[in-house]
C-alpha cells in the first residue's frame, strides 16, 4: 500500500471542490458562502488498496456484495483503482470540472476476475453553485452484460436525529436492516440504523434544521435511491468511522442496484448523474 495522491482542487466563482484520481473519488464540495456539503470521516484510510470513507465513492460494477451476495471487494473495484485524468476545464458557467476514465487495463487481474467484460467508464465532477457528478459506462466488447452502480454520496448534516428526507412518500423500498419490503409513509426520519434501497427516480430533499439548510438531490438515469446511516452501535464497530460521527452524516445515493441493474449490449452506453444544491429552509432559494 502507498499513500493516496493529493486531491485535485476545483475552485471557481460559485463553489470549490476536490477530487482524487484514486477511485475518481470526490472528497469535498461547498458552494460559495456555505459550509461543506460532503462528509468525510476523520478516520478515513489514506492508503491505496482500501476504500475511502466519505465523499462520493463510485460503486461499480456491482453494489455491496452484488446480487449474488458473494462478490468481492464490496461495491466493486472502481473505488479502489487509480483512474486516469483525461480532461480538466470550465463549463459554460465558468464552473471547474475534471473528468477521469477507467478501462479494464487499469484494473488488476485479481480485482477484475468477477467481471471479465470489456468496458470504458468515464466520471466527471463539476463544482459550482451546484455539484454535478456523472458516471458513464460503455460496453466496448461484443457480449451483453449487466452492471450495478451507485454514486455513494455522503452528506454532512448538523444532527442526523433531526433531519427529514422528503420525496420518498409512497415509494416501495427494501429495508436491508429488517430484511423486508416496505412502503415509505410521509417524510423519512432516521431513528436507528438505516439501510434502505428505494425504487425511486425523483428528487430527495434533506431538511437539516441544525445547519438551517435544505440539501436538494436530483438525479438522472437512476432507478434506485439508497439511504444509509450506521447509527450508534454499528458505527463503533467500523474501524474507519468515528464513534460519534454517525450524527453528522447521511448517505443519499443515486444508483441502479439490486432489482434495477443496467443492461448494456455491445456498443451501448449509460449515464447516471446526481446533483446536489443548498437551499435556505425559509425561502427554499439556493
Amino acid at each position: 500500500m502507498t499513500r493516496l495522491p493529493e486531491p485535485l482542487t476545483l475552485s471557481g466563482p460559485h463553489g470549490t471542490g476536490a477530487v482524487l484520481s484514486y477511485g475518481a473519488h470526490a472528497v469535498s464540495w461547498a458552494p460559495e458562502g456555505h459550509e461543506p456539503v460532503l462528509w468525510m470521516s476523520s478516520r478515513a484510510y489514506s492508503e491505496t488498496g482500501r476504500a475511502l470513507r466519505g465523499g462520493v465513492p463510485l460503486c461499480f460494477p456491482w453494489f455491496g456484495p452484488g446480487r449474488t451476495g458473494e462478490m468481492e471487494p464490496a461495491h466493486g473495484f472502481a473505488r479502489i483503482t487509480e483512474w486516469a485524468l483525461t480532461e480538466q476545464g470550465e463549463d459554460q458557467h465558468g464552473d471547474p470540472f475534471a473528468e477521469f476514465t477507467l478501462t479494464p487495463e487499469d484494473v488488476s487481474d485479481e480485482l477484475r476476475a468477477p467481471f471479465p467484460h470489456e468496458f470504458a467508464a468515464r466520471f466527471r465532477m463539476t463544482a459550482g453553485r451546484r455539484l454535478r457528478l456523472e458516471l458513464t459506462v460503455t460496453n466496448t466488447g461484443s457480449d451483453t452484460f449487466e452492471v450495478e452502480e451507485a454514486l455513494h454520496t455522503y452528506l454532512h448534516v448538523g444532527d442526523a436525529t433531526r433531519i427529514t428526507l422528503s420525496g420518498l412518500d409512497g415509494v416501495s423500498y427494501y429495508d436491508k436492516v429488517a430484511k423486508e419490503q416496505r412502503t415509505q409513509v410521509g417524510g423519512l426520519r432516521l431513528t436507528g440504523e438505516t439501510d434502505a434501497v428505494f425504487a425511486h427516480r425523483g428528487e430527495v430533499h434533506v431538511d437539516d434544521p441544525a445547519l438551517d439548510r435544505v440539501l436538494v438531490l436530483g438525479k438522472e438515469g437512476s432507478d434506485s435511491t439508497v439511504v444509509w446511516n450506521p447509527w450508534a452501535d454499528k458505527a463503533v464497530g467500523i474501524s474507519d468511522f468515528g464513534d460519534d460521527e454517525w450524527r453528522t452524516m447521511v448517505c443519499v445515493e443515486a444508483g441502479n442496484v439490486m432489482g434495477s441493474p443496467v443492461r448494456l449490449a455491445a456498443g451501448e452506453s449509460h449515464t447516471i448523474a446526481q446533483t446536489v444544491e443548498v437551499r435556505a429552509r425559509d425561502s427554499g432559494q439556493a
